[in-house]
């Protein structure tokens, strides 16, 4: 069994969390690696090296033609079968921000249809303002993500987006959440009602975070990476503790190591 399973943060060009999804890795106990898509495209093969797959936030391609449309593009027309293989063998995929807006324009995610067949969008948000706050998520009771089945607190970390809401067709929204594909949800700290600015992007059920029906595909719009020290808690000068974004790394690490 490997001590450290290997980790891939794929780097598009405007992706701009790639450090700190990697420092979560370290910390949750993955060695990754950073390549950037150009790198992976020249050597297919290399995915078949790693255990673990996060493609991360920030702004792929310029967000040219919708955001992650274009690295959803490239993952599609140049590595369709390297993922293919990635996604069956049960690995773990993380998407945050920007890499869950490619994951869903590419298809895997929520993953109900046939590989790369995209069932859902994440369009503007509702406000029509970038949104840039700390956020609550809790997960959802009985979701399928082996990211987030286990965790037994909330998260506090930040969001930074500006087409984060979930657009979908009522059926397929009913069906998301009678199949267990929703991982995560907008909260309140208190239990109270979801509102904007709790819900910063107007997502139908306040949705933050979906999976796949295999559970080892996660993606979401906030930045748990951001959140994986004591001294990231948005609170943390007033006192403020807790509610880390690490165990949900920590949950897809256990999962790689499970599978060698």
């Amino acid at each position: 069994m490997l001590k450290r399973p290997p980790a891939l943060v794929l780097q598009a060009p405007g992706s701009n969390r790639d450090l700190a999804a990697a420092r979560a890795l370290t910390l949750a106990g993955a060695a990754p690696t950073l390549l950037t898509v150009g790198e992976l495209v020249e050597a297919p093969e290399r995915l078949a090296d790693f255990r673990f797959l996060l493609l991360p936030g920030g702004f792929s391609f310029g967000d040219d033609l919708g955001a992650g449309r274009l690295w959803a593009a490239t993952l599609r027309d140049r590595l369709a079968e390297p993922l293919a293989r990635f996604v069956e063998a049960g690995r773990p995929i993380l998407g945050i921000c920007n890499g869950f807006q490619a994951l869903v324009k590419l298809g895997l995610l929520p993953g109900r249809r046939a590989l790369f067949e995209a069932e859902v969008t994440l369009t503007h948000n509702a406000s029509g303002q970038f949104a840039c706050r700390p956020v609550f998520l809790t997960p959802e009771p009985g979701t399928r993500s082996i990211f987030c089945r286990a965790l037994t607190a909330p998260i506090v970390c930040p969001v930074a987006h500006g087409e984060g809401r979930l657009a979908a067709s009522p059926a397929t929204l009913a069906a998301l959440e009678a199949e267990g594909l929703v991982a995560l949800r907008y909260a309140r700290a208190d239990g109270g009602p979801v509102a904007w600015p709790d819900n910063p992007n107007g997502s139908p059920g306040h949705i933050a975070g979906l999976c796949n029906p295999a559970g080892n595909i996660l993606g979401l719009m906030p930045h748990p990476e951001d959140h994986v020290l004591p001294t990231q808690h948005p609170g943390y000068l007033r006192g403020a503790s807790g509610h880390s974004g690490l165990p949900l790394f920590q949950a897809g690490v256990a999962h790689a190591l499970q599978l060698d």
